[in-house]
């Protein structure tokens, strides 16, 4: 494996309180201000990590007819099997394979005057030929969506603000995991597994087979790997979070090169964001922290929407247009 350059954090830190959390949180500040991407350890998530990406493995072996059975353009929440080349970054495809699934929820019934985005909440698709994929899959998205809420009252301590601070937000938290296959290419030109973007969520948690693909831009070293780390999950800051604290806390653009024609990598991401009914809470940070942010990026052509529902479903609708052509005709503008 290779050397990290970025942050390897150990959470063992956070839980021994005194002066090991204090030491903690002042290397998870000094991680997201400057690159907005570390590893962590300690987590105990270990033997899990190793049954995900089994079952990844098992479920993309599955033949076409398995899989596409729970295509996602079957689902108006944006749930289940997305083919190879199916998803859109920046317009352009990206040459993977995944399967997402949510919170598993009842459907809403959305009335013509309401929000589009409450037609994200539902149930999720599970294919009938891994029918444990469903219990293993559940089981570690809560067990991720722990460890994010740990890690929010960790930032809220480093921004000076109540542990709490954003409990009412994340109660329940809009969470997404997604199994993902890049299959290598002998295309050296495009190599476009992911492309580069930022996270639209508060937080992110890839884990990482031992292939090596995700790269994140650094200020002083441009693009720089994020090899896999034994027992290692990789965080990184979302928008939600860099606009909370007015740019304190950085959101980072990113992407996964393609592994070469006889390699394939695997990887399973987990994405936390608010509530989909509530704004992003706007922190009152004090005058010495306010100094050093940034203010949220501005890209115009990625608005973004203080609205978490309005903001979610905006990027579901650009990442996956079969889905939004199959489901939301017409709604786009309101988006």
């Amino acid at each position: 494996m290779q050397t990290p350059a970025l942050p390897v954090l150990d959470l063992q830190r956070l839980r021994a309180g005194g002066e090991e959390k204090q030491k903690f949180l002042q290397d998870l500040a000094e991680a997201a201000r400057t690159v907005g991407f570390f590893y962590v350890t300690g987590h105990q998530l270990c033997r899990q990590q190793d049954e995900v990406m089994s079952l990844a493995k098992r479920f993309f072996a599955l033949s076409d007819e398995e899989k596409l059975s729970v295509e996602m353009k079957n689902s108006p929440h944006f749930r289940g099997y997305t083919r190879l080349q199916g998803e859109l970054t920046q317009g352009q495809a990206d040459l993977r394979e995944q399967f997402d699934i949510m919170n598993e929820q009842n459907a809403v019934a959305v009335n013509p005057n309401e929000p589009q985005w409450w037609q994200l909440i539902g149930p999720n698709q599970w294919p009938q030929a891994l029918p444990e994929l469903r219990e293993t899959l559940l089981g570690y998205q809560s067990a991720l969506s722990d460890i994010s809420t740990t890690l929010l009252r960790a930032f809220a301590e480093v921004l000076e603000q109540p542990a709490d601070i954003f409990d009412s937000t994340i109660t329940p938290s809009y969470t997404h995991t997604k199994l993902i296959r890049y299959p290598g290419t002998a295309d050296l030109q495009s190599r476009q597994g992911v492309g580069a973007h930022k996270d639209p969520g508060y937080l992110t948690i890839v884990t990482q087979d031992q292939q090596s693909g995700l790269e994140v831009l650094t200020d002083d070293k441009g693009w720089v790997g994020a090899p896999p780390v034994e027992g290692a999950v990789v965080i990184n800051i979302g928008e939600l979070l860099e606009l909370a604290s007015d740019g304190y806390l950085r959101a980072t653009y990113h992407r996964v090169q393609s592994p070469q024609a006889d390699q394939e990598r695997y990887s399973c991401a987990f994405f936390m964001a608010a509530r989909l009914e509530s704004e992003v809470p706007l922190l009152n940070l004090p005058a010495h922290l306010k100094r050093d942010a940034l203010g949220p990026s501005a890209d115009p052509a990625n608005p973004l929407f203080y609205q978490v529902g309005q903001n979610v479903l905006k990027g579901r609708l650009r990442s996956h247009p079969d889905v939004a052509q199959a489901h939301y005709h017409g709604f786009c503008e309101a988006c």
